[in-house]
């Protein structure tokens, strides 16, 4: 494209606000044409002169998804549920950063512990959090109706849910008025949540940390399917850590993220820094998959206890042989001291994508910008 092409499409958006929608994703096409400009004013003469064109003086590219909208965030990103991990200073500086931060209910004792956590979530920031609450078939279950009735009597704005046929609770959360985030690792489950009525789904890639599902579909895959036939904004988790995996996201249909390894690693995060370190010095290949022979699938850090657990159950071991291994008070006092031979603890993927420890704040701003570039800059300049 030369000067006058140039020109001439950068004069008919003057004073215009032209915006396109792609997968729900809304791009700002004058400030799109701005930052082309730009790049294309430094490749030569014959191009554009250096500098603004004159409507902008500061472009920024708009990315605003119906996720954003309907959940009333700044950025497409969201703090996954995390035991032991999410607690309100996290979900907080989340929240305060832009994002949909995450109390996860089942991390304290009782429910009166995470009316605590809810009401000092609240001091710490004024914009939306989430809960999360899985409900898992057990001998002996925690009592979820108690928690529930704490996130509703206490107005929290946004469940995330999982374990259970959402069938059974988004009615009784939408009566509340709180909206949720049902998280699903098939299209099958993701389809039985929309028609449930959840407000958005999760899908859940096998590159995840925690439980992904049997069908070991990887996120590129299951998110593009899912997107194909849900209605519902989508969330895109499993493998996440940086803009680049947020812009795949978006481009293959989601209309968010879902992180919760990639936010163990945040100053704000209450666990051990040698924890935090360690998921700055691994790679794609340090961790373990449990419980295959079981059907209950979860993906953890690799360290001495997996690797045991591993051998137990493919040796045709059952859950009563590892069941002092799993435990999740040994996981706990890996969070708590450093020590990471201590138990199992939760890693996914993404951590070979984790490099330094920085606030929330830093994380999620540095997440939208390398989006943003790659949005206004990469697949702009290609495109033309």
């Amino acid at each position: 494209m030369r000067k006058s092409q140039l020109l001439d499409a950068g004069q008919s958006l003057i004073g215009r606000n032209v915006v396109v929608h792609v997968h729900g994703v809304s791009i700002d096409l004058r400030t799109l044409v701005s930052q082309y400009f730009r790049k294309k004013s430094s490749q030569g003469p014959d191009l554009l002169p250096s500098g603004p064109p004159p409507w902008s003086k500061e472009p920024t590219v708009v990315i605003k998804t119906r996720f954003t909208s309907l959940f009333g965030v700044a950025a497409p990103v969201m703090q996954g549920g995390m035991q032991w991990i999410g607690d309100a200073g996290l979900a907080a500086a989340v929240s305060n950063a832009g994002g949909l931060g995450t109390i996860t209910a089942l991390t304290f004792p009782t429910p009166e512990a995470l009316a605590e956590q809810v009401a000092r979530c609240r001091e710490l920031t004024d914009r939306p959090f989430a809960v999360n609450l899985t409900t898992l078939p057990s001998i002996d279950p925690p009592p979820y109706g108690d928690y529930q009735d704490v996130i509703i009597d206490m107005g929290v704005p946004v469940v995330e849910t999982s374990g259970s046929n959402p069938a059974t609770f988004v009615e009784t959360y939408h009566r509340a008025g709180i909206k949720v985030v049902h998280k699903a690792t098939s299209v099958k489950h993701a389809l039985k949540a929309e028609q449930a009525g959840a407000d958005a789904v999760a899908v859940i890639g096998f590159e995840a940390a925690g439980h992904p599902g049997e069908l070991d579909v990887p996120l590129f895959v299951l998110l593009a399917a899912a997107a194909q036939k849900l209605t519902i904004p989508v969330l895109a988790a499993g493998g996440i850590a940086d803009g680049r995996g947020l812009t795949a996201a978006l481009a293959l249909g989601a209309e968010g993220v879902l992180m919760a390894t990639r936010f163990m690693a945040t100053t704000e995060a209450s666990i051990h820094d040698r924890v935090k370190q360690e998921l700055v010095a691994r790679d794609e290949l340090q961790t373990n998959l449990i419980f295959r022979q079981l059907r209950n699938t979860a993906r953890v850090s690799k360290n001495s206890v997996s690797d045991e657990v591993v051998s137990i159950l493919a040796a045709g071991g059952e859950f009563g042989d590892v069941r002092a291994l799993v435990a999740g008070r040994r996981g706990r006092t890996v969070y708590e001291t450093g020590d990471l031979e201590a138990g199992i603890w939760w890693a996914g993927l993404s951590q070979a994508l984790i490099h330094d420890v920085p606030t929330c704040a830093d994380l999620i701003s540095r997440m939208v910008d390398e989006a943003e570039d790659t949005i206004a800059h990469t697949l702009a300049a290609d495109i033309a």
